[in-house]
């Protein structure tokens, strides 16, 4: 399983993935579901991907082969975020035309997701959530970020803290504590954690961390949520359920 999460602010984006995959309990390993497409000052891209991870190393090496090919449109060539958003879908479509009827044959399901944000040129941020049919939708305001993979156990901590006009180390924190409550519940979500800062219009990666569980900010931030947790837990008042028993 994977728990990838791409938010999408006013100052910026940030992104941050797992990077655990299983195939049963004795099959763990750990392959990275972020991958950055970047010519630093003319545009920056971000790809999370989750689901099969053969499909989704397809997508990735068909997009990749067409940089290489320099023929035709491709992530560095194309005006914006939507025409990128395109590309990657008709990626999608592609690896399904070629591999789909193979993997239903063997009963593995076509189950790509990801999710591609970025700033191309003037035009500000944007993020998309691609699906396995190659459509998409892109966040708004009122929807500012996308969960991909095991999205449950991490989704209340964002909906409950973060907005557009959230700031990016807000943001960052909120994350991980998402990411932490995704593996407390979840053992086939597990670090290093890929984390992925680009702010608005610097059209580059501003951070990227690999974070590793023992990481001391990691470990403070979760720590420090448990904590709190706890605390506000202990607080909360009583109620009389049994008759004072």
């Amino acid at each position: 399983m994977t728990y990838c999460v791409g938010v999408l602010l006013d100052t910026g984006m940030v992104f941050l993935s797992d990077s655990r995959t299983n195939a049963g309990v004795d099959q763990v390993n750990i392959f990275r579901k972020a991958t950055v497409f970047e010519r630093a000052g003319e545009r920056v891209l971000v790809l999370q991907v989750a689901g099969n991870l053969s499909v989704a190393q397809s997508v990735i090496s068909l997009l990749h082969d067409a940089i290489v090919a320099k023929e035709g449109a491709h992530l560095f060539n194309c005006h914006n975020m939507y025409e990128a958003a395109c590309l990657v879908g008709a990626a999608v479509r592609a690896v399904q035309e070629r591999d789909g009827e193979a993997l239903k044959n063997f009963g593995v399901e076509f189950n790509p997701a990801l999710i591609l944000g970025g700033q191309i040129g003037s035009e500000p941020p944007r993020l998309f959530n691609v699906y396995a049919a190659g459509n998409f939708i892109e966040a708004t305001r009122d929807t500012t970020y996308f969960q991909i993979g095991e999205s449950k156990y991490g989704k209340p901590i964002i909906d409950r803290v973060v907005r557009r006009s959230t700031s990016i180390g807000e943001a960052v924190k909120c994350l991980l504590v998402s990411m932490d409550s995704t593996m407390r519940s979840n053992l086939s979500v597990g670090p290093p954690l890929d984390l992925i800062i680009v702010r608005r219009d610097e059209l580059r990666v501003a951070r990227h961390a690999s974070i590793e569980s023992e990481n001391a900010y990691f470990r403070s931030i979760t720590s420090g949520w448990s904590e709190a947790l706890r605390h506000a837990f202990v607080q909360l008042p009583d109620h009389d359920w049994l008759g004072g028993r």
